[in-house]
């Protein structure tokens, strides 16, 4: 009988219930250990999860338990100092985004874990979503052609103390970008705190790609309306990413010729050419059970796992570099 991964996962607030179902679920998987300050939500969790062992409040139990990873769900800020005596205490870690709040932090950690031979695995949920991973291989593929520009609205979310809006949401995208394989350059970003609140709460970020291609990110914590949608151009075709969208998550448009708008038609009747719309089937799998699951091989098999500290770092560096554009113009 193949020995099961020994988890314990300390956070049970917005995100670590999502992980304990799909750790909990897996076959190769026994969630030994909960944690959390709130002892009901430690209670309701024990009731639905009847195989996990033992629940606590204090998380440096789970330390000197034979545990083979620990999951860190816990606020932003509170990263650094969890992880760090979880190392030390010889466990692989499992980390929501982003890793920590500084690449000083990060590094002293990617040290850490080094010497003593242990994983750092980071949540970058969007790495594992199937669109993102069918999007990559339509662009590199050479019929797609060259790439022009990124837009993307990321808005409505939870507040956060710990991080401001770029930190929380504009993440994803940057681990969008990296996946695919681009460097990432910020060029400006405005950003306000719309409720008085101690973060930026909305904000608008424009970079390159490549040196070349031109990109945009828009995320707001506070609009009525949830939107999550991606539109990549290219010079012949446009991806678009729908992920509220229940039915049409990803769409290509095909442009029937280069030139949209000629210069000797009438300018109140323009004639905008439009092309087929390609509706793509994209796998129906929960992106947190591809990442358990890859998490799950890396332990057993050693195999890659796509959002590692490593990259984990690069995403800090560029928030960081978002920060300081923000803090130069105060």
């Amino acid at each position: 009988m193949e020995k099961k991964i020994k988890v314990g996962i300390i956070g049970l607030g917005y995100w670590g219930p999502n992980l304990l179902r799909n750790f909990y679920n897996h076959p190769q998987v026994s969630v030994d250990y909960i944690c959390d300050l709130d002892e009901t939500k430690l209670g309701i969790y024990m009731r639905k999860y009847p195989y996990i062992r033992r629940a606590t409040k204090n998380y440096e139990e789970l330390f000197r338990e034979d545990l083979d990873i620990v999951v860190v769900a816990t606020p932003p800020e509170t990263h650094y100092e969890i992880i760090k005596k979880a190392i030390l205490n010889s466990k692989n870690v499992l980390a929501a985004k982003p890793l920590t709040t500084s690449s000083k932090e990060c590094e002293e950690l990617i040290e850490i874990s080094k010497k003593k031979n242990l994983k750092i695995f980071v949540d970058h949920t969007f790495v594992f979503n199937p669109v993102t991973r069918k999007i990559k291989e339509i662009i590199s593929s050479n019929d797609f052609g060259k790439l022009i520009y990124f837009d993307s609205e990321r808005v409505r979310a939870p507040y956060r103390e710990g991080v401001d809006v770029i930190w929380d949401l504009a993440v994803h995208d940057f681990s969008i970008l990296l996946y695919f394989g681009y460097r990432i350059k910020i060029l400006d970003v405005l950003a306000t705190k719309l409720y008085g609140k101690t973060k930026n709460d909305m904000a608008h970020i424009s970079f390159l790609a490549d040196d070349s291609i031109i990109g945009h990110i828009y995320v707001n914590w506070f609009s009525p309306l949830k939107i999550r949608k991606m539109v990549i151009g290219g010079e012949d075709k446009m991806i678009i990413w729908d992920d509220v969208n229940p039915v049409e998550k990803l769409r290509i448009i095909y442009y029937e010729e280069k030139e949209k708008y000629k210069k000797d038609e009438n300018p109140f009747f323009p004639t905008y050419v439009s092309g087929d719309i390609r509706i793509l089937k994209v796998e129906n799998v929960e992106s947190l059970s591809i990442e358990v699951d890859e998490v799950v091989k890396a332990l057993s098999q050693g195999t890659k796992f796509e959002s590692d500290e490593f990259f984990a770092l690069e995403i800090i560096k560029i928030l960081e570099e978002c920060d300081k554009i923000l803090l130069n113009k105060m």
